[in-house]
């Protein structure tokens, strides 16, 4: 079955066909300012790669009610739309993708695969907020976490790499990239997982805050009669390296590190705590820790980061061999000598994820 995977991010549309036994037969890379695609240059990347059997498509959320991949039906697309208030970021660029695909391709089956669906699962006592039960039921406040399409990879990925058994390993998953965010995995699933209601929470980020005081904001709101787009515009777009170094890009922060410049020093130690903090809370809710793998444009690329993080994480069994981290290559062994814990770097293949899941959807 040869699958269409669709990929819609910031001002990029990336779309992958994918061949039995996830044989990459071609892709490309459109430029999507504003999440739109010019039509003209869609047909023409369409049909430069082939007529797929399927389409898959990344979708960020879903709500409570899609908790797996759902094939896509005119119904699909109208609750989708309504869910737009949770990611308003990222679900409206989706939505145009697929609906521009769909216009391509009419008879073609295609199936909706959500970053929420991975950790819908997640124990209740992980994924509920202390708030009144009158509001999460009204309002569906809970923490839905993102970037499951990446963690469910890099699980199963990683298990392969060790040889384990597909059940048992204690998996935390460090995807860091513009967006970064951890996940303790245990047989497989999702058990906690450091984004919440939004994308917003948890790790810094390029150009999010990750977690803040919610009293901050509030006194933000009160006392300085900030607007709330103003609030979220600074919290989506101004915060994170962004704010500390004056670059969201980790490369341009760690250059200027070695520079010796106090604002990228305080950028690349707060995000080093907050990782560090986080990796050890996943480990705490696995009870331990088997495996760690990073994943993401930092994750892969970043090996100061890398090192530097495993540095601290040594109570937990972690340690890196320093000439494996500097070598290149994707999915490859990390681990130091005498490490319990083995750790890997792992290339993002969402679009893997993806069209797996697509097959078993339709199949």
């Amino acid at each position: 079955m040869r699958v269409l995977v669709v990929n819609a991010g910031s001002s990029t549309l990336k779309l992958s066909l994918l061949g039995d036994g996830d044989a990459l037969l071609g892709s490309r890379e459109l430029e999507a300012p504003r999440g739109v695609v010019p039509e003209e240059e869609l047909i023409r990347a369409i049909s430069a790669l082939g007529p797929p059997d399927a389409v898959g498509h990344r979708i960020v959320h879903g709500g409570d009610r899609f908790t797996a991949a759902t094939l896509i039906s005119p119904d699909v697309v109208a609750a989708l739309h309504d869910l737009t208030d949770l990611a308003p970021l990222h679900q409206p660029k989706s939505l145009a993708a697929l609906e521009a695909v769909e216009r391509l391709l009419p008879g073609v089956a295609a199936v909706a695969c959500f970053d929420t669906a991975f950790h819908a699962p997640m124990p209740a006592p992980a994924a509920t907020y202390a708030l009144p039960a009158s509001w999460r039921e009204r309002w569906g406040l809970r923490r839905y976490g993102f970037h499951g399409l990446s963690h469910s990879y890099v699980a199963r990925r990683a298990v392969e790499l060790t040889g384990s058994p597909p059940l048992g390993p204690r998996v935390v998953s460090c995807h860091l990239g513009a967006g970064a965010s951890l996940c303790a995995i245990r047989d497989g699933k999702s058990l906690d997982t450091t984004m919440g209601f939004t994308p917003l929470d948890g790790l810094v980020m390029a150009t999010r805050s990750g977690s803040v005081d919610p009293g901050l904001l509030l006194w933000l709101l009160e006392r300085e009669r900030l607007s709330e787009p103003e609030l979220a515009a600074k919290l989506e777009h101004e915060s994170g390296l962004k704010a500390l170094a004056g670059s969201p890009d980790m490369r341009e922060v760690l250059d200027a590190e070695s520079r010796g410049e106090e604002g990228a020093r305080l950028a690349v130690g707060t995000y080093l705590h907050r990782l560090r903090s986080g990796i050890a809370a996943m480990a705490a809710s696995l009870g331990g820790l088997d495996l760690l793998a990073f994943t993401g444009g930092v994750g892969e690329n970043a090996e100061a980061i890398r090192g530097r993080a495993a540095q601290g994480l040594e109570f937990l069994g972690v340690d890196i061999d320093e000439v494996a981290n500097a070598a290149g290559g994707d999915d490859r062994e990390l681990t130091g000598e005498g490490a319990s814990v083995r750790t890997f770097v792992i290339r993002a293949r969402e679009d893997l994820e993806i069209a797996r899941q697509v097959r078993a959807t339709i199949r």
